[in-house]
């Protein structure tokens, strides 16, 4: 059975920094993209960043040049690096994986990922 888990959300200030860990079980995803989405209060549910099986990642304009994708295939982690957050950045954060071999902006459909984890908080205070 496939979990995905995970942790480093928070509070923090404005203009502040969190590292989101996202830790695969059951299966390995290392020939798979992985992504991160976030659903603030009252908002749809978006993806912000994707990192797909050649390692390629890419980003949503909101969060690109801020946050940063990576991924530890041999430990099955993905991480998110959130740098100069913002208050807008408040949400809920989950991970995703899909079996799917999606590749670039093709992988920004959330209906290509088959496994969620439970997602953690990022709160950031003005």
């Amino acid at each position: 059975q496939v979990h995905l888990v995970e942790s480093g959300g928070g509070l923090v200030q404005a203009g502040g920094s969190l590292r989101l860990s996202c830790a695969a079980s059951g299966r390995t995803f290392r020939r798979n993209a992985m992504g991160w989405f976030r659903q603030a209060p009252g908002k749809e549910r978006e993806i912000i960043t994707a990192a797909t099986w050649s390692d390629g990642t890419y980003y949503t304009d909101s969060v690109k040049g801020r946050f940063t994708i990576s991924r530890d295939n041999a430990k099955n982690i993905v991480y998110l690096q959130m740098n100069s957050l913002k208050p807008e950045d408040t949400a809920v954060y989950s991970c995703a994986a899909t079996r799917s071999s999606c590749s670039g902006y093709g992988c920004f459909q959330a209906r290509l990922y088959d496994y969620w984890g439970q997602g953690t908080q990022v709160t950031v205070s003005s």
